[in-house]
């Protein structure tokens, strides 16, 4: 792993290895309205290991977003936009490698959890995402073995750092080697919203420029959004963390995603 010069301040660093197949990646909305409120947050990840899945890296590219081809980059990402992703082929690419070793292997290895812990710029604050309920106590013991000072981990929808509005979340943190655990309620109540059938990434823009709406996006984008604030001591209650995530969401800078030609 080959630094820059000068490692950059970080915030939030947030890991991003699953994929979506179910619903479309809002929590990359989630980072962006972080990052528009000048929290500076490093997101890395990997993809094209599972088939059918919708990555970070194509998202935003389609997005218009950029994206890194090295840590230096990333660091100037960082001081330009407050948000930078990384893939991980260019700051571990023999992780990268044997997490491209699935197909062979015909089921995931120990390094995808693994990636997950990766914290390139050492940011003081980490936010995890798993599929498996069972992970979120380890990745809880694995943070306090690592002497990470602050970190949540949760069954994000996916497997992504992505909270599911639709159902009660369960957050394991870690600070300064403390565990606790909070669950935050539902933010729909009744029926739940299905999947979707289209995943069409482009619509993302339209609902992040105000032309089209998308109830189950927009509250997971600031339901994610609020776990992330309370991590960063930035709410000191559930409903503070929701309120600030909301007016975050309203106050958003229309014009940093673009609607793809």
């Amino acid at each position: 792993m080959l630094l820059p010069t000068k490692v950059p301040q970080v915030d939030l660093d947030w890991s991003s290895y699953a994929g979506k197949r179910r619903q479309l990646p809002w929590f990359i909305f989630s980072a962006l309205i972080l990052a528009d409120s000048g929290i500076k947050v490093l997101m890395h990840g990997t993809e094209g290991h599972t088939e059918g899945r919708v990555y970070t890296r194509e998202t935003l590219e389609m997005l218009g977003l950029p994206t890194s081809r090295s840590l230096t980059q990333a660091a100037e990402h960082l001081k330009k936009n407050h948000f930078a992703y990384i893939a991980l082929e260019h700051f571990a690419p023999a992780m990268h490698e044997i997490i491209n070793m699935r197909p062979l292997l015909g089921l995931r290895s120990p390094v995808h959890t693994i990636a997950r812990m990766l914290n390139p710029f050492c940011a003081p604050y980490s936010i995890q995402g798993i599929f498996h309920p069972g992970y979120r106590e380890t990745h809880q013991e694995a943070a306090k073995f690592l002497n990470q000072g602050h970190v949540v981990v949760f069954k994000g929808e996916g497997g992504e750092v992505e909270r599911n509005p639709d159902a009660a979340c369960l957050v394991k943190s870690v600070h300064n080697d403390v565990p606790s655990e909070e669950e935050w309620p539902p933010l729909f109540s009744g029926a739940r919203h299905l999947k979707d059938e289209t995943m069409d990434v482009p619509r993302m823009a339209r609902v992040w420029e105000g032309g089209a709406e998308d109830e189950y996006g927009v509250a997971s984008v600031t339901g994610t959004a609020a776990i992330a604030l309370k991590l960063l001591g930035r709410a000191q209650s559930i409903a503070d963390a929701q309120a600030q995530a909301d007016a975050m969401w309203k106050n958003r800078n229309r014009q940093r995603v673009k609607s793809a030609a």
